[in-house]
């Protein structure tokens, strides 16, 4: 069994290192918050503040809310790279830009260690479960050396190409999913001002051209998917803090690129404003909500 550290444990970071700890491998943890590092310690895990410890493990995973913290973990004297042996292999989980991804990458080359771009989709649902899908960026070696580790936390482990490209497919997953959600939202809001029952239109769109992830395992409406945020009260699976995150996230790279994505823009621009309205910590499908105002 290999000595692992994880460095971010969160909402998504604490089940991921949870079931690592299930499969019996040796976890180190390490969080700014006790709470995780408690949770962690409790189901058989350690934790640790020293940078030393978490860097000398076999494999180190990072799951943290942003580029700079990422940097900031990763880079300077203090940092993971500095303190780690040749051959460790890194696992960034945190969902950041491309940039910083081939950053870090290129650092950790420089210094004989490896480092994936390895960001998630699934939500804190996927995260318990097991389920996550892992977009993952870098060198094929590495790959296959973290690919036993991922299925431990993840059923859909995908190559998406070299550095960045885990980061770059996250990036774009994610725009389609705010584009959609607004999309499915309006339609549930217009349904309702014509007097269309709700289960009515998700029975009919369902299984019909509107069919999406938004509409039938993520429902933004009370009822239709049971277990979607919608019948509790909206209540975060992933926020729209999260979602407005990751939508700037596609616009900054579609600047990069040259890339024209005029959907993605308006829907940064309606989560920027569902956000600035006290709700950055509701679930991303409440802006169904916001709509209807």
């Amino acid at each position: 069994m290999a000595k692992i550290g994880f460095v971010g444990l969160g909402n998504m970071g604490l089940p991921m290192a949870l079931n690592l700890v299930k499969a019996g491998h040796q976890v180190i943890g390490n969080d700014v918050m006790p709470k995780g590092m408690e949770a962690l310690k409790a189901a058989g895990g350690s934790a640790t503040n020293d940078v030393a410890q978490i860097a000398g493990c076999d494999v180190v995973i990072t799951m943290l809310p942003s580029g700079q913290q990422v940097r900031d973990v990763y880079l300077g004297a203090t940092g993971l790279l500095a303190k780690a042996k040749q051959g460790t292999l890194f696992i960034d989980s945190s969902t950041i830009d491309v940039e910083t991804a081939r950053l870090i990458a290129a650092k950790a080359e420089e210094s004989g260690m490896s480092l994936l771009d390895a960001p998630v989709s699934g939500g804190v649902g996927g995260a318990q479960a097991g389920t996550l899908t892992f977009m993952v960026g870098g060198r094929d070696e590495a790959f296959e050396e973290a690919k036993p580790i991922l299925e431990l936390m993840g059923k859909t482990i995908v190559h998406a190409g070299g550095a960045g490209a885990g980061q770059a497919a996250k990036i774009c997953n994610n725009m389609i999913l705010g584009i959609s959600m607004i999309a499915v939202s309006e339609a549930f809001v217009l349904a309702e001002k014509l007097g269309l029952d709700k289960q009515k239109l998700f029975d009919i769109s369902s299984k019909s051209s509107g069919q999406c992830w938004s509409m039938t395992t993520y429902c933004p409406v009370p009822g239709p998917v049971p277990t979607s945020p919608a019948n509790r009260d909206y209540a975060a699976g992933f926020t729209a803090a999260m979602m407005l995150k990751d939508l700037k996230l596609s616009q900054e790279a579609a600047k990069l690129a040259g890339a024209k994505t005029p959907l993605g823009a308006e829907a940064t621009a309606l989560y920027a404003r569902y956000v600035d309205s006290g709700q950055a910590g509701r679930d991303f499908s409440g802006i169904i909500q916001f709509l209807r105002k």
